[in-house]
């Protein structure tokens, strides 16, 4: 019989088979060099917000307006998070109340559109969003999905399809921004196309809003009508999500999320989502967001350097996506030695892709994690070694990918042990 955990013992004394693998992956993401750009480590405040008997409350409506009694202490913990939002943000309106990501974009949809009605997305294999329209999500189900791309020769988003089809097509919707966009967002070249064809303009900024908070990236607001993103990833919360937009479409965004499609809010999440918020406004955050950025662009010249190619030469902000046809690998494979070397990334497709969305031609990587466990960036060049070798060895033979998989997991455990993860079990 396993001994209880020391950081989980209610748990391990309920449910030990559980709490071993609760604490196989606090190991895994302790010796891990996790560069997957969507994820991070929230801090134990975070966590500790996230498991509080909040959980237990079903608060139904907006503060002031429920359809459950017992709210008083509710009402004051999402006024809290939703004012540190249009605070820090600098917006006249916080909807903090959806669950994640993917449901916060519906809700958009719900407000502004109707079942058919035209909206302009980036294309997903271009670097966008499942729920930007595409033909596999519900909303290119539902609503008529137009998507653009980027150029063949920068790698950037090619503005003036964007104006082009926006013009064609007439979308009541647009939407700009990405899961795989390593650039800069011109939030006001959107805003001046949306404004030219009379479409609402939403800024998804989901993988950014670490940046945009702490600096590192210009801000939509002012530009877009509606701000989506996520709460964790670059920002640092737990797994849920906001809208943010102008008092001219407060009415509208909420009554999406409550009733449209939404029950009772996660009290435990709107917690958590407030402390982040606080965190973020905080001087440390400034600068981890613009370390995030120096150890992405470091970490890119290192990896340019050793013959990988970067789409679009490089990165403005968290992430890298990076094509292997050069190195005689596909994604998929160099992924998953990277995987067993301790390197977390994901496969994923780039631009005009030849190959399939499950076994694609590039990786994407990003710097928030490592960035959070305070690795510098003078261990970029460390970090790119080891990638090279592990594509390298890929490239060459299976017997060769094993031995060298094996030397860089124990000095990536080694780099790992001298930079701990916050909020994680020490």
């Amino acid at each position: 019989m396993s001994s209880p955990h020391p950081h989980h013992p209610a748990l391990a004394a309920t449910d030990p088979e559980l709490a071993e693998l609760v604490g196989a992956e606090e190991r895994l993401q302790a010796e891990t060099l996790r560069l997957i750009p969507s994820e991070n480590y929230v801090s134990q405040a975070v966590l500790e917000a996230s498991g509080t008997v909040l959980q237990n409350k079903y608060s139904e409506g907006y503060p002031g307006k429920r359809y459950y009694e017992g709210q008083q202490v509710i009402d004051q913990v999402e006024r809290l998070a939703a004012d540190r939002a249009r605070e820090l943000f600098g917006v006249e309106h916080a909807n903090v109340q959806p669950y994640s990501g993917s449901p916060a974009n519906l809700a958009v949809y719900l407000a502004f559109l109707k079942p058919g009605d035209t909206v302009l997305g980036m294309s997903l294999p271009m670097g966008g969003h499942l729920t930007h329209g595409w033909g596999v999500s519900a909303t290119g189900s539902w609503f008529r999905g137009v998507q653009y791309g980027v150029r063949r020769d920068t790698g950037r988003v090619d503005l003036d399809q964007v104006r082009e089809l926006a013009l064609a097509e007439r979308p009541k919707l647009i939407f700009c921004g990405g899961t795989a966009v390593p650039r800069t967002i011109d939030f006001p070249a959107f805003a001046g196309i949306a404004q030219e064809v009379g479409a609402v303009l939403v800024a998804d900024i989901a993988h950014i809003a670490g940046l945009v908070a702490g600096g590192a990236h210009p801000s939509p607001v002012g530009h877009a009508d509606v701000i989506s993103t996520t709460t964790h990833k670059t920002l640092r919360g737990p797994r849920g999500a906001m809208l943010m937009s102008t008092a001219e479409h407060a009415k509208a965004i909420d009554r999406a999320v409550f009733p449209g499609l939404q029950g009772g809010p996660h009290n435990q999440t709107t917690a958590a989502i407030a402390v982040a918020l606080k965190e973020a406004s905080g001087p440390d955050f400034r600068k981890y967001a613009a370390d995030v950025v120096a150890n992405a662009k470091a970490l890119g010249e290192e990896l340019a350097g050793r013959g990988f190619e970067l789409v679009s030469g490089g990165t403005d902000n968290h992430l890298l996506l990076i094509d292997l046809t050069g190195k005689g690998v596909a994604g998929k494979p160099a992924a998953k030695a990277l995987d067993r070397a301790g390197i977390v990334v994901n496969y994923n497709t780039v631009p005009y892709d030849p190959r399939k969305p499950f076994d694609p031609s590039g990786i994407r990587i990003g710097t928030p994690s490592l960035t959070s466990r305070g690795v510098p960036v003078s261990a970029m060049g460390q970090v790119a070694e080891w990638i090279d070798r592990v594509v390298g060895a890929v490239a060459v033979g299976e017997a060769q990918t094993e031995a060298e998989v094996g030397k860089v997991r124990a000095e990536v455990a080694e780099l790992m042990a001298a930079w701990p993860a916050p909020g994680l079990a020490r």
